[in-house]
């Protein structure tokens, strides 16, 4: 059996996009969407306060080991040809014994249509299992939440579950479907 690889890259190039890690200039384009009801909606959480943007991201200068259960790579999303931050994509090590990954994304509304969330996504999948030994990669997404659905069938990701009313966001149950892939499935 592989062991997790602990080498996590600053820096990953796609064709339009750059994927790096946040730095502490980046708060304000991160509390640009982190702030908006319409993101948070999805995430089963409040919007984040410009100070709970910039101490995440204070926390994840450096970067991650990405070796321990609960160990996330926090990724800002920029476009190759423009300065400042569009979205970001995570992958958080759910379990190191089984190599087990949850990968999410949020991109910044103004900028959805354009395809940036599921070029994004397919890089971290592609980082999770060419390079960090991931065995699965499954992400939890908000029924409601049709873009990121679409993500999920574009990266070839199965549906696994359907979890009815598991969550309450203030006075309103959310429902989840899981979507998942494992290593021997991933064809980039």
């Amino acid at each position: 059996m592989t062991a997790v690889s602990q080498h996590v890259p600053e820096i990953i190039a796609t064709e339009r996009l750059v994927l790096r890690l946040f730095a502490p200039g980046d708060v304000d384009d991160r509390y640009a969407y982190q702030s908006l009801a319409a993101v948070a909606r999805h995430l089963y959480r409040p919007p984040l306060t410009r100070e709970a943007c910039a101490e995440s991201i204070a926390a994840q200068v450096g970067g991650t080991s990405w070796k321990a259960d609960g160990d996330v790579l926090l990724l800002a999303v920029c476009r190759a040809d423009e300065p400042g931050v569009v979205g970001e994509v995570v992958l958080t090590l759910s379990s190191a014994h089984a190599r087990q990954a949850e990968i999410g994304w949020i991109l910044n509304p103004q900028y959805a249509g354009h395809g940036y969330a599921t070029e994004a996504a397919r890089a971290l999948v592609s980082l999770a299992f060419d390079q960090l030994g991931v065995h699965r990669v499954f992400a939890r997404l908000d029924v409601l939440n049709t873009a990121s659905v679409r993500v999920c069938e574009r990266l070839g990701m199965r549906r696994e579950a359907h979890l009815v009313d598991n969550d309450l966001d203030g006075d309103r149950w959310g429902s989840e479907y899981i979507y998942a892939m494992l290593a021997h499935e991933w064809k980039d």
